[in-house]
Formats: structure tokens, C-alpha cells, sequence
């Protein structure tokens, strides 16, 4: 893998000298004959063929050997670095091993100090070396690292406590200034102990080793800083730091727009049976392209023809949806940085889509997990970290004329629920705080409050209720459905949510949004009674009813099944018609 550093490297295609500098130009030398050549000149990463593609299809080149590298200009005290994710006022994880890691020269011995351990690694042959801390005991007193080598490197500031990643897509990346309350809740945003870095938005075709830009930890305080902050991590690690008492890191590593394939590395495609492998395409296409272009550039050269610009499409290595690429970018070069869990908020981008989410969920979850490979740790559940996600909220008008539902949404929020099966996993149900008219709901709050419910209960050792009903079974009563609920909590209830306010009870209030339907299939709304800790579904024109369906819909309306902890039922269905 070819890594971008701070001071020039020097790169050869065929004969042509590209040179890299920072912030990663690429200038082209004159042709060799002494045309010029500025049209081969690439600006910045803000132009429209940015420098986050600079290194994928560099690292094709290499993997092909089409490209070579030189050093040569590089001083080994000038190479000698760590990775980028490692900076001030970071968070480490704690209560299991921390790997640190970086590059130097071959062979040289890297010493490591930090919190009275002393440990030392060696770089191997690609220049790259770790090592790791032994298990750290949380701690708010801002400590010193010290990374000594052919140089010294000192990280300052770092606390311990627990790190999470915030990662999906831009209901994850949606800013704090910009939740519900944004500019007041930005200005009173002031705890030393929550730090978080944003990790730079960049995608890939092969995994980086470490990210295109250096990244910078901040800590959370009323200043501009904050309106960078991912506003569901923001208020996830509120929480928790209202109920524990060690410092929260986050990590955003999020990007709008993007499907969950560009999140799931090629090992977890291949792990998943159901999902097969699929880059043959892509990357067929993609070495064609290149091979078709060196071809033409070589035939140039040799009749002292201007060598052809490189297509725009194999510069870019195409669509960062494509999968693996953000995996690539963004969630590689943090690993095996350690953390507790992740939170994900993604769907919107795949919202048609049903059991194949969920095979999609278990890759993505699973290769995390086996690639991160943590220390298990005194609690012994380091490597299964937990990964908490947002099932999708409600969104678009209702439709009350339509008691089937089923559209869209519908099967990825079920496919959602199912990925509750996948071990130390957790769900946030958002059906009643979406909006009509915006993807983007404002109330971030309870998203992040909802979250962390499940890590207050799950890993923090609280005895809080931290899920709303969950469909467990049902059986036909005659003319009736009962349909039995995990996580009934102090009780199911009718409950009416208005804003960030809490739920209330209508202790007169009637169940809404559930439908029922015979082997005719035709849907109706159904009377549905709360009896205990079950709920009774009928209706007088279903005599022999087979299935229900609740909040089956991509926007159900009002939503009011809670439990008396305030959370809300997942919409669920007991058929699998289509």
C-alpha cells in the first residue's frame, strides 16, 4: 500500500516522474520530449477528481506494478510518524490492550511511554510497526504520550475512558447546530470529558492504511468547534456521561447519501453466503480501463505524441457507493485503533431493500468485528464489541387509506429488527420523532438518548428499560389475534409523544395503526385492546383472522404504543405475504 506522508515522495509511471506533495498535488512534469504539460496538473481535494481517489488508483498501479516508489527524497526523520488517528486530546480505550502504531525506517525500535508503561516494537520491512499498551483503568487526568524513535513525537492531553464510533450515513452525520434547539444546545455543549474526531470523508477501491488527512481530536466545549459534531453521537454521549463517570470519545466516520455495501469490507461480502462476492465487475472494468490507457500512453511516447490525459473515471475509480469504498477510507485507517461499540445510523440510502439488509447488516457487523480482532480484555467481550443502530424513523405523508402498507421502508425497518439476532447487537426504535416532509428529522435527542439506553443497560451495568415492545409471538383467540411483547417494561400503554418531551400516557386513549387481515388477504384497521401484557387485534369483518401488521408503513400516522417506560413499539408484522 503506497502511504501519503507530509514531505515529498517521488513516484514513476513508465518513465513519467509524478510528483506528490502536500496537500497531495499531483504536479506532472514536462513531457519528455519538453512539451508542456500543465493539463495533467490535478489540483485539490475539493476539485471534482478530488485527492481522496489519489490513492486508490495509486495503489492499484502498485498492486499491478505499474507503479514504483522511491524514497529516496524522504529522510528517515522525516518518515517516521504515527498514525494519523493518534493525536492530541484523543481518548484511549479502556480495560483492554491498546494497540499504538505508526511508520519509521526498517528495523528501527520504536519506545512508547505513556501512563507509567514503557513498551517497545520494532518497524518491519514495509516501515510500519505496533505495539500495545497493557489494559488502562479510566482516568480524567490529562496525561503526556511519548513516541521515541529516530525522533520524538509527543501527543498531549489524553484521557481514558470508552470510544465509540459514529458511523452510517447523514442522519449520523447531521450536525449538532443543527438538531432541534441546535444553536442553544451548540452553546451549552461543555464537557472536557467528551471528546471526538471527525474522521476526513474519504472513499477507496483498496483499504488506506492510514487516513488522507491529519485528523484532529476536539474537545467538546461552546465554541465553533462544536457545529461539527455528529448531533446523535453528541447526544449519545450525553447520556452516558450523565449515569458514568469516565470520558466518552467519539469517532464520526460517517457519509450522507451512502448505501450500507460502501461501509462493508470485500471479507464481509464473501463471509455472508447470501451475498456472494461483488467486485469481479468493478474491478474488471476498472483494470481494463487502466491497462487500455497505459497502452495508448505508452504508444504516445514512443512517437513523441502528448501522452493522453488519464480518464476522469479511472482517476476517481468511480462511485464512492460501490462497495467497500467508504470501508476503505474511512473505517480501515482507524483500525485496529481500540474502542467499546459502534452506533449506526443508515438505511435511508438502501430503503427498498428487505432480507437482503439484514444479510448485508450481519457482513457488515461481523467483518467489523473480525478485523478490529480487540483483546477481549477483563470483561472478555472486547472483540465482540457492541453495535448499537437507529431503526429508520417514519418519513413522507401517511397514507390512512391503506392499512396494508408494506412500502419501502417498511422491510428494511423489519429487516432491521431482525438484525437484533446478531449477537450484542441493539435497536433504537425512531417510528414516532420522524417527519413528514424531511429525511432529516431535527430530534436528534432522543435517537441519541434511545442509543444509549441500550449501552446504560447492555455495558454499563444500569437498570434502566432501554427498549420499547418488541413483537415476541401471536396466536388466533376465534375471532382474535393475542400478540405477546419482549420488553414490555412497567407495562404496555396507549402514550401520545409531542416534541422532545417525554411520552405520555392516555389512560383513555385507543390503540392506533394496527391492521388485520384472514386468507383473503384484505387489510383492515383493527380494534386492538391492551389485555396485560399482550394485545387483543380484531375487527367484526374479519370472522377467521391469520395476520396483524403495526405501523407497517413507511409513514403509519400517530403512533401511540409505548410502554410505560416511554418507549416505542417496532412495527412488526406476523405474515410473510408479499
Amino acid at each position: 500500500m503506497v502511504r501519503k506522508s507530509n514531505h515529498e515522495e517521488s513516484l514513476s509511471i513508465r518513465g513519467w516522474g509524478i510528483i506528490v506533495t502536500e496537500p497531495y498535488i499531483l504536479r506532472w512534469p514536462a513531457h519528455p520530449d519538453g512539451k508542456a504539460a500543465d493539463h495533467h496538473t490535478m489540483k485539490t481535494r475539493r476539485d471534482k477528481v478530488g485527492s481522496e481517489f489519489l490513492p486508490a488508483w495509486m495503489s492499484l498501479l502498485v498492486a499491478l506494478g505499474i507503479i514504483t516508489v522511491a524514497f529516496g527524497t524522504v529522510s528517515s526523520h522525516a518518515a517516521e510518524r504515527l498514525a494519523n488517528v493518534f493525536a492530541d486530546n484523543m481518548v484511549l480505550q479502556r480495560d483492554i490492550a491498546v494497540p499504538i502504531w505508526g511508520w519509521s525506517e526498517k528495523g528501527q525500535v520504536i519506545k512508547v511511554s505513556f501512563a507509567d508503561q514503557d513498551k517497545t516494537a520494532t518497524a518491519d520491512e514495509s516501515g510500519r510497526w505496533m505495539l500495545r499498551l497493557d489494559p488502562l483503568p479510566a482516568s480524567k487526568e490529562p496525561r503526556q504520550m511519548t513516541v521515541t524513535g529516530s525522533t520524538t513525537q509527543v501527543v498531549n492531553n489524553i484521557l481514558v475512558g470508552d470510544v465509540w464510533i459514529c458511523s452510517g450515513q447523514s442522519n449520523m452525520s447531521w450536525f449538532l447546530q443543527d438538531s432541534t434547539n441546535g444553536k442553544a444546545e451548540m452553546s451549552a455543549a461543555n464537557d472536557p470529558n467528551m471528546r471526538f474526531l471527525r474522521v476526513s470523508q474519504t472513499n477507496s477501491p483498496f483499504p488506506l492504511e492510514d487516513s488522507d488527512l491529519r485528523l484532529s481530536w476536539e474537545i467538546c466545549a461552546p465554541v465553533r468547534e462544536n457545529m461539527w459534531m455528529t448531533a446523535v453521537g453528541f447526544y449519545f454521549a450525553r447520556e452516558l456521561l450523565k449515569e458514568v463517570d469516565v470520558p466518552i470519545g467519539l469517532i464520526g466516520a460517517n457519509l450522507g447519501s451512502t448505501c450500507i455495501e460502501t461501509w462493508i469490507p470485500i471479507s464481509g461480502f464473501r463471509s455472508v453466503p447470501e451475498l456472494g462476492d461483488p467486485v469481479d465487475l468493478h474491478y474488471k472494468e476498472f483494470l481494463a480501463g487502466m491497462r487500455k490507457w497505459l497502452s495508448e500512453a505508452d504508444a504516445s511516447m514512443s512517437s513523441g505524441e502528448v501522452v493522453p490525459n488519464m480518464p476522469v473515471d479511472l482517476i476517481s475509480s468511480g462511485d464512492f457507493q460501490q462497495p467497500a469504498k467508504c470501508f476503505n477510507g474511512m473505517i480501515n485507517p482507524i483500525i485496529p485503533f481500540a474502542i467499546r461499540g459502534v452506533i449506526w445510523y443508515q438505511g435511508e440510502s438502501n430503503g427498498a431493500e428487505g432480507e437482503s439488509y439484514f444479510h448485508k447488516m450481519k457482513a457488515l457487523i461481523s467483518s467489523w468485528r473480525t478485523l478490529w480482532n480487540q483483546d477481549h480484555g477483563a470483561s472478555g467481550k472486547g472483540r465482540d464489541f457492541p453495535f448499537y443502530f437507529v431503526q429508520l424513523a417514519n418519513f413522507q405523508p401517511s397514507n390512512p387509506d391503506n392499512p396494508a402498507g408494506g412500502e419501502t421502508w417498511t422491510r428494511l425497518r423489519e429487516a432491521q429488527l431482525r438484525a437484533l439476532s446478531i449477537p450484542n447487537t441493539g435497536m433504537a426504535v425512531a417510528i414516532d420523532i420522524g417527519e413528514a416532509e424531511n429525511v432529516h428529522p431535527a430530534n436528534k435527542q432522543d435517537v441519541g438518548r434511545r442509543l444509549a439506553l441500550w449501552a446504560l443497560a447492555k455495558n454499563y451495568g444500569k437498570e434502566v428499560a432501554y427498549s420499547g415492545p418488541l413483537y415476541k409471538s401471536h396466536a388466533v383467540e376465534g375471532n382474535k389475534i393475542r400478540i405477546a411483547f419482549e420488553h414490555v417494561g412497567r407495562g404496555l400503554c396507549v402514550a401520545e409523544k409531542k416534541g422532545l418531551a417525554d411520552s405520555v400516557e392516555l389512560l383513555t386513549g385507543q390503540l392506533k395503526c394496527f391492521a388485520i387481515a384472514g386468507d383473503d388477504q384484505k387489510w383492515r384497521w383493527a380494534d386492538a385492546v391492551i389485555d396485560g401484557d399482550t394485545v387483543v387485534v380484531s375487527h367484526p369483518d374479519v370472522p377467521a383472522p391469520v395476520a396483524v401488521r403495526y405501523a407497517f408503513a413507511l409513514n403509519p400516522g400517530e403512533v401511540n404504543f409505548y410502554n410505560k417506560d416511554g418507549l416505542p413499539a417496532s412495527p412488526f408484522r406476523t405474515d410473510q405475504w408479499p
